[in-house]
C-alpha cells in the first residue's frame, strides 16, 4: 500500500467521524490524520513506519485506536471543570446523537472499554465502524470475517453499549 493510497483513506475516515462532531470544531479531518499519524509512527530508530504492522487489518485498526483517542483527549479537556464540564446522562436513542456532547463522548468511550475487556473482536468493529467511520462491508473486510458475522457482531455490540450506557442488564451473548 502506498502512503498517498493511505493517506486519503484516512483522511475519508476522519471527515466522515468529524461530520457528526458539534459545530464549531477546530479540529479538522487533515489534523486528525496528522495527529492520528504521528502517533503511529515507530519509536525505534531505524524502524520504518511499515514494519510495524503485521497487515492492512492491523494498521487500519491501530489508526482508528488512534483517532479514537485523540477525540476522547479533546472531549476530556472540553468537559473538564474549568471548561464548564458537568456529566449528566441522557437517553440513548443513537449513539452518533449521543456523542454530540463531549461528556457523551466520554460515557461511550468508557462503556467501549468494559466491552472491549469482554469482547476484543466485537470492540475493534466498534471502533472501526464508529471511529474510523467504515460501512459494515469494509469492516467485515478489515476483520477478515464474513459480512453476516459482522452484521451479528454489530448488533450484539450495539444492543450491549445500549444497555451499558443506560444503566441497564447486560446483553448475553
Amino acid at each position: 500500500m502506498e502512503f498517498s493510497t493511505i493517506y486519503d483513506e484516512l483522511r475519508k475516515l476522519a471527515a466522515a467521524k468529524l461530520a457528526h462532531e458539534q459545530p464549531g470544531q477546530t479540529l479538522d479531518a487533515t489534523a486528525l490524520v496528522h495527529e492520528a499519524y504521528l502517533r503511529l509512527l515507530p519509536l525505534a530508530p531505524g524502524e520504518s513506519p511499515g514494519g510495524r504492522f503485521e497487515n492492512r487489518r492491523h494498521f487500519f485498526a491501530a489508526a482508528a485506536e488512534a483517532m479514537r483517542r485523540i477525540l476522547i483527549e479533546r472531549a476530556r479537556q472540553r468537559a473538564a471543570l474549568k471548561h464548564g464540564g458537568g456529566r449528566q446522562r441522557v437517553p440513548l436513542e443513537d449513539i452518533s446523537h449521543y456523542t454530540q456532547t463531549p461528556d457523551g463522548l466520554l460515557a461511550v468511550d468508557e462503556a467501549l472499554e468494559r466491552f472491549a475487556a469482554e469482547e476484543p473482536d466485537k470492540a475493534e468493529l466498534v471502533k472501526l465502524r464508529f471511529y474510523a467511520g467504515f460501512t459494515m462491508p469494509e469492516a467485515a473486510q478489515a476483520l477478515d470475517i464474513s459480512l453476516a458475522t459482522a452484521e451479528r457482531w454489530w448488533a450484539y455490540s450495539r444492543a450491549w453499549l445500549f444497555a451499558e450506557l443506560r444503566g441497564g442488564e447486560q446483553v448475553k451473548g
